[in-house]
């Protein structure tokens, strides 16, 4: 897609990881580039702050989701409903919003493009509401690009990615994780923010890519 002076592109979740990534690829660009999260105010669990949120924007081109990563772990058994249930808020509900309200003041031409994760199609014992919320949202975009059309809908599904995600667990425990998964995959290594940013690119300039899911993930499913 050709990018104006005038081209709007707003990355929900910009502040940190994949999406600042995303955020500073697109800032090479001609345009002005839009990033709120909960760090800069913007609660996505909450309708009525996303819908003021895109009055204040005005009119956009491009979307781009990928805030509401966080998921509580455990069995079926086993996990806490009510953090699973504001987990769905944000990643799943959230994002629906945000596609809503976003699509009311979207120019002609726009897409949007969320976020979702290979745990959606790779079977991994305790990590349920994860797998759960990340296949909803291969579904809906599905249902979206037919329904928002000629806006073109996509998702990005990243595999195991070096973000900010990890920074609570302790340093040497953090890259002993990534080595032992990086000698696992077919691509020889985790993925960097920047490598994930790609798809999301592809996914806004290709004028023939919509309705689908993007994985980049090292090769984590072929495993």
């Amino acid at each position: 897609m050709t990018f104006t002076d005038n081209t709007v592109s707003v990355v929900i979740g910009g502040t940190s990881g994949i999406g600042a990534a995303v955020a500073s690829a697109l800032a090479e660009r001609p345009g002005r580039v839009e990033v709120a999260s909960r760090s800069t105010g913007l609660d996505i669990a909450d309708a009525a702050a996303v819908a003021a949120y895109f009055q204040t924007v005005g009119p956009i081109d491009h979307l781009i989701v990928t805030a509401g990563s966080s998921a509580p772990g455990g069995t079926v058994a086993d996990v806490d409903l009510k953090a699973a249930k504001a987990a769905f808020d944000i990643k799943f509900w959230g994002t629906i919003v945000l596609a809503r309200e976003a699509a009311k003041t979207m120019r002609a031409g726009g897409t949007i493009t969320f976020t979702s994760g290979f745990l959606a199609r790779r079977t991994v014992p305790g990590t349920f509401v994860k797998s759960a919320m990340n296949a909803a949202l291969e579904a809906t975009v599905k249902i979206l690009a037919r329904e928002l059309a000629p806006l073109r809908i996509n998702v990005v599904s990243p595999g195991l990615t070096r973000t900010e995600a990890y920074s609570g667990m302790a340093g040497d425990a953090r890259d002993a994780m990534f080595d032992r998964a990086a000698a696992t995959l077919p691509a020889g290594r985790v993925g960097e923010p920047e490598d994930i940013a790609q798809g999301y690119l592809f996914a806004i300039d290709n004028p023939f890519v919509t309705g689908s899911v993007i994985d980049i993930e090292g090769g984590a499913l072929i495993n």
